[in-house]
């Protein structure tokens, strides 16, 4: 127990920057607190004391802002930064290494008593604000960026960004160690510039074909009149201002 305690601590001190010292973190980490009230609520459920196990993880959400179901099973170097409106479900299984930001929400979909909340792996990180809902698999190593809605399984090693969640592609292992939620990838504005790009080379070669044929389209010449109305309107403007 003591060896478990002291690896809580130090894992405040890896995730977090702003802890400098162990009474500082002891006293003012509500993240810490609503760890070991779990721990103390989830040995309760396991001898189906329910009542009592209830009772801790209701004190410790009146504490810590934080609720986790007693029934939920959590790792080792288990951290969450800040934590207020954090929500772990009763069948919700996290991995070791794990890192939860404020606001984080491990939600059930279903309200038959069985699995129904998603299942954390190794070294998982789940921005702030986002939302994972169902009996879902998250892959080791993968990031959840922050807000986003992930209703679906996540390989391992992906970031996952938006709503509802996408694979996000383009980012760096450094900045996927990091979680730079500046640097996310947008797989909705990606696929956008693709289809834009796409655009762009078809019009180029549009234009080819009819500037071999001699043809020129009713659009180009829409386009063309209204380009030189709005010079026309601009040039009367200006010489006005100017007179």
């Amino acid at each position: 127990m003591f060896k478990t305690i002291i690896e809580d601590i130090r894992t405040v001190f890896e995730k977090d920057p702003a802890a400098k010292k162990i009474v500082e973190v002891l006293l003012c980490y509500p993240g810490l607190h609503a760890l070991w009230f779990h721990r103390i609520a989830h040995f309760f459920y396991k001898r189906k004391e329910y009542v009592i196990a209830r009772l801790i993880s209701h004190i410790s959400r009146w504490i810590t802002g934080i609720e986790i179901h007693p029934g939920a099973t959590i790792g080792r170097k288990f951290f969450i930064d800040h934590g207020m409106g954090v929500v772990i479900g009763e069948t919700a299984e996290i991995g070791n290494n794990c890192l939860l930001y404020q606001g984080v929400v491990l939600g059930g979909t279903s309200l038959e008593k069985k699995k129904r909340h998603p299942t954390l792996g190794d070294n998982v990180v789940v921005g702030a604000g986002a939302t994972l809902l169902g009996a879902i698999k998250v892959g080791d190593n993968a990031r959840i960026g922050a807000g986003s809605v992930v209703l679906s399984d996540v390989p391992p090693g992906a970031t996952v960004v938006g709503i509802p969640g996408r694979i996000g592609l383009g980012f760096s292992g450094k900045e996927i160690q990091a979680l730079e939620h500046s640097k996310l990838p947008d797989p909705v504005a990606d696929a956008i510039r693709l289809v834009l790009k796409e655009q762009e080379l078809l019009e180029k070669r549009l234009s080819k074909v009819e500037n071999l044929e001699g043809i020129t389209s009713e659009i180009d010449k829409y386009v063309e009149k209204k380009k030189k109305e709005i010079e026309k309107e601009f040039t009367e403007k200006r010489k006005k201002n100017e007179s």
